[in-house]
């Protein structure tokens, strides 16, 4: 029986596998940083060719000009988050018995590749115009590949969270308390968290940052423009957005420490208000500096780490759901004690 002699799969916890996908999910945010800086400082087209930077890996001077390094960085960072992602996916289809967990894997990886894609595509095709929304194709590639980055964060999060001890030996286990209502309250904060992802992205691509150049109010001392345009609408957009997370996120986070929920779910939730709270003070930060580099990267790091904290509060409510929607893990032919003891003859 030659199927007795492979070595089975297992849906244990494997501390070696696990780390490497959280170092994998915390590497994510260090490239989410370098883009966000590169944007920041009017960096994004310091080179004009694709994969290779004029011309190289290693193009000279960029250890010298910031421009040069913030760009050149973020390539390199991209490319090792891209190695990481397809190692970890193999990993997955070898040892995980969870199938939903071995597709998310793939998934990641289509995601990453696409999102490198997106990237040289912002670079390649920016000297074409849209006359129609005043920008250019590369910035709209742009706004796709701010975007898909905050959906690879989530993909990288939720392999991590599957593969801690916590959720395999079931620790922790915060289903228990978490009905429909809660769920369905996190997934709508999730989506609202991507929609402002979103609205920030065309608003940083725009210009727009300062289509509004006072805070909390308006130049002529109200809450609404007097005069609108694009650029205004996109970055009123986002403050109306921003009140809306704030009551979404603070009520969703009212309702887990409310529900029986374990220590490390209200951690979460109180660290989602924390972020809200630093969030808002860094984005009325960028507009009194003028668009300050460092507070803008910072803005848009801190965005995505509210994001991330929301979606492994959802993830973890979510938790019993999936497995039990995967089903009981079924013992492979090899891993049953009586028929390892069967005599192999053949």
């Amino acid at each position: 029986m030659p199927g007795l002699l492979r070595p089975a799969r297992t849906a244990a916890y494997q501390p070696a596998l696990a780390w490497f996908a959280a170092a994998g999910a915390g590497w994510v945010f260090v490239l989410v940083m370098l883009g966000a800086f590169t944007t920041s400082i009017g960096a994004g087209m310091v080179f004009q060719d694709w994969p290779l930077s004029n011309g190289s890996l290693n193009p000279d001077g960029w250890l010298q000009n910031l421009a040069m390094f913030a760009e050149h960085s973020h390539r390199l960072s991209a490319g090792l988050m891209s190695t990481v992602t397809l190692l970890l996916a193999l990993a997955l289809w070898r040892g995980e018995t969870r199938g939903w967990l071995r597709r998310l894997g793939w998934i990641a990886v289509a995601l990453v590749f696409f999102q490198a894609v997106v990237g040289g595509l912002r670079v390649l095709l920016d000297h074409y115009e849209v006359a129609m929304v005043d920008t250019s194709v590369g910035r709209l590639f742009a706004m796709l590949h701010a975007c898909l980055a905050q959906i690879f964060i989530c993909a990288l999060l939720a392999i991590a969270a599957a593969l801690s001890r916590p959720w395999i030996e079931r620790a922790a286990r915060p289903g228990v308390a978490a009905g429909p209502g809660l769920r369905r309250l996190g997934r709508v904060c999730c989506g609202l968290l991507l929609a402002q992802l979103a609205i920030a992205a065309v608003m940083r691509h725009s210009f727009a940052g300062l289509a509004i150049p006072t805070f909390p109010l308006t130049p002529e001392g109200g809450l609404v423009p007097a005069h609108w345009d694009f650029r205004v609408g996109i970055n009123f957009a986002h403050r109306t957005m921003a009140l809306v997370l704030a009551v979404a996120l603070i009520g969703f986070a009212t309702a887990v420490w409310s529900a029986r929920a374990t220590a490390g779910t209200r951690t979460l939730a109180a660290l989602m208000v924390a972020l809200l709270v630093g969030q808002i003070a860094l984005g009325a930060a960028v507009i009194w500096t003028g668009r300050n580099a460092y507070y803008t990267t910072a803005h848009v790091l801190v965005g995505a780490l509210t994001l991330a904290t929301t979606f492994l509060l959802t993830w973890a409510l979510h938790r019993d759901v999936m497995e039990e929607a995967a089903g009981p893990t079924q013992l492979q032919p090899e891993d049953d004690p009586a028929i390892n003891r069967m005599p192999v003859h053949a």
